[in-house]
């Protein structure tokens, strides 16, 4: 089994290039809004939502894990200036390691004005209804990226099986047969 973290700031391209990962390989997408857009309703962005999202996206890598799939891609936005989110990153690693999954860490980076752009992107808004409030979700994205550190330091992750793309110029095609050609997927 194969354990692919796909990892980057909001509007980076995750989904999208998860979406286009899945086409090429044998790997189900679990993008990180599927567990989100279901609790938001019911929760908003509370500590509640945010706690049944964790419940829940582990014991779904739990059962996947177990399963006879040939893997799973998931997206996730790290902060890693945040201890609790490299926590998370090293108990669902942990998860499928335990089980003799191989980990692929791809880390993604774009410019901030095709960020801006993409977040805008009419299908990541069919995706993610909690971002089409434009005007909200474009605030909310340039203060997280104030608040915390959305990309790594070089150096920072020492996992063997990693990839830092800067995707502002690449599409979301032409990312997703990088990382497959890179880790043979």
């Amino acid at each position: 089994m194969k354990f692919v973290l796909l990892f980057g700031p909001q509007a980076v391209g995750k989904m999208t290039i998860g979406q286009e990962l899945e086409k090429v390989t044998e790997l189900k997408l679990f993008h990180n809004h599927m567990t989100i857009e279901f609790l938001q309703p019911y929760f908003g962005f509370g500590p509640e939502m945010w706690r049944l999202s964790t419940l829940f996206r582990t014991e779904i890598f739990k059962a996947v894990a177990e399963s006879e799939e040939a893997g799973l891609i998931f997206t996730y936005v790290w902060a890693f200036d945040q201890q609790e989110d490299w926590d998370f990153v090293e108990k669902i690693c942990e998860i499928f390691e335990s089980k003799g999954s191989s980990i692929y860490l791809v880390e993604l980076e774009a410019d901030i004005d095709e960020r801006l752009e993409r977040n805008k992107n009419p299908h990541r808004l069919e995706h993610k209804p909690t971002k089409r409030n434009i005007e909200w979700s474009e605030k909310e994205l340039k203060e997280t990226m104030k608040k915390h550190r959305l990309n790594s330091n070089e150096g920072e992750i020492k996992k063997e099986n990693y990839i830092k793309i800067n995707n502002t110029n690449l599409s979301a095609m032409e990312v997703a047969k990088i990382i497959s050609e890179r880790f043979n997927l």
